[in-house]
């Protein structure tokens, strides 16, 4: 296993994920890459962009979002394992229970608790209505 710059938590988190989805490290395909965009003279000397591959599958992840190329190499494969948990399992983890957050604060009201809120609405304006003046007839 690779030394990244991160701590020993987070690298055993990766090792265990890696096991839990049973990936080794020799299917991957590793390859350092000059990054693009700022930092002129420096980013054109130094390949810190990691492109990392899982042969198995053939899915690929390109990652340059550091300046610190351990600290890419720890972030391709946290994305690669991502896709490849939603390769094999149909979604992520954490997305799927995003998604289920939402489809429960989307989800209709029953009709007890609809009847409940209208009730409670109407003794509202019941009270508002006694707090009014009484009106002068001509």
């Amino acid at each position: 296993m690779p030394t990244f710059n991160v701590s020993k938590n987070k690298a055993a988190e990766l090792l265990n994920r890696m096991r839990k989805l049973r990936v080794k490290e020799e299917e991957f395909d590793e390859k350092f890459i000059r990054a693009s965009g700022k930092g002129g003279q420096k980013i054109n000397k130094t390949s810190v962009c990691v492109f990392l591959r899982h042969i198995p599958t053939g899915l690929a992840v390109k990652c340059w979002q550091e300046r610190s190329q351990a600290l890419n190499r720890f972030l391709a494969r946290r994305r690669l394992l991502d896709k490849i948990e939603q390769l094999q399992k149909g979604f992520i983890e954490e997305e799927k229970k995003r998604v289920e957050k939402i489809r429960r604060q989307k989800r209709k009201r029953s009709k007890r608790a609809k009847e409940k809120i209208l009730q409670e609405k109407r003794r509202q304006s019941e009270k508002k209505k006694l707090r009014r003046k009484p009106e002068i007839l001509p």
